[in-house]
């Protein structure tokens, strides 16, 4: 829910955020005017346009927060699916391969968003302070989350786009923004995603160096026993909290991600489908083709040349 300033009536506070969206709707736009991803001058600050629905399209997200302003985008990790729209923020706070579709946007009303990197060591840092010495209760948050963007967000997230006019500004205000943007985060209800991964010594945290090496390893035969002793944690206790950081478990999250990265490099590299099968790691071109099938809903090569067809390919948005 919107936080609300003591005497604003849901009518007042709802007024407040559609003014704030259709300010930084022209902010953007001001500065996107074509179709993609434009990064910006502000470190990890990028803007996003799309003004037609796409078919469905790979992507690797880090930990990042975007905030979704027009139109609608259907992203799947696992077995979870989030619908977010104009009132939603996703919230990522670990690397998940993921599958994203736009599925409502127009040349005249495009799907517009700003996509923010959290910096989790600056994360790790505001934890520290005195404002958030409380007690981290023990969480099985999941690495990733969808809100509802309150007028504080949006306000801040306006002020950073803003110095985008402004260069002198950037290097001092930029960082104060975004450590409120984090601040704003940590508060709200979906606070506990970050808190669980950033805070040192908690399960979810050591469940997260887990994920890490498997996502810089991916193509090397995986053996969830010497993942479990990199976690310190018994094997049931890490695919509990593996599970419930990324839906899923060490073995599918290796599996998404190989397929996710041989999708990559046959639509970059032109690479075979078997060639991209053992890049990967997989020794069976045919169980290759069997999972990528089930994952992207049609064998490798068909995939590939719907997708160069189509214009879309792989992405980090």
């Amino acid at each position: 829910m919107a936080v609300k300033r003591s005497g604003d009536s849901p009518r007042e506070s709802s007024s407040r955020i559609a003014g704030l969206r259709s300010e930084l709707i022209r902010k953007i736009v001001k500065y996107v005017h074509v179709d993609g991803v434009q990064s910006t001058a502000i470190p990890g600050l990028s803007l996003y346009r799309q003004s037609t629905p796409t078919n469905c399209t790979s992507a690797a997200y880090d930990p990042r927060l975007v905030i979704f302003l027009a139109g609608q985008k259907r992203i799947s990790f696992g077995a979870r699916t989030y619908l977010c729209d104009e009132s939603s923020f996703l919230l990522s706070s670990i690397d998940l391969p993921v599958v994203s579709q736009v599925v409502a946007a127009t040349p005249q009303k495009p799907m517009l968003g700003l996509l923010l990197r959290l910096d989790m060591p600056e994360v790790r840092r505001i934890l520290s302070e005195e404002e958030f010495h409380s007690p981290v209760e023990a969480s099985d948050a999941l690495g990733m989350a969808v809100g509802i963007t309150s007028h504080e967000l949006l306000d801040a997230c306006s002020r950073l786009v803003d110095l985008l006019d402004v260069p002198r500004d950037m290097p001092f205000l930029s960082a104060l923004i975004q450590r409120e943007i984090i601040f704003r985060l940590l508060r709200g209800p979906q606070g506990k995603h970050l808190r669980a991964i950033a805070t040192l010594g908690e399960q979810s945290h050591r469940t997260a160096k887990a994920v890490s090496w498997l996502r810089m390893n991916y193509a090397k035969p995986l053996r969830v026993e010497d993942l479990a002793d990199m976690a310190q944690m018994g094997v049931s206790t890490l695919h509990h909290h593996f599970r419930s950081l990324t839906a899923m478990s060490p073995i599918q999250y290796q599996k998404q991600l190989r397929l996710h990265v041989a999708r990559e490099r046959m639509l970059t590299e032109g690479l075979d489908a078997a060639s991209a099968a053992f890049e990967v790691g997989y020794e069976s071109a045919s169980q290759f083709n069997r999972e990528y099938s089930r994952l992207f809903g049609q064998p490798p090569m068909r995939d590939v040349k719907a997708r160069r067809v189509s214009g879309a390919g792989v992405s980090s948005d």
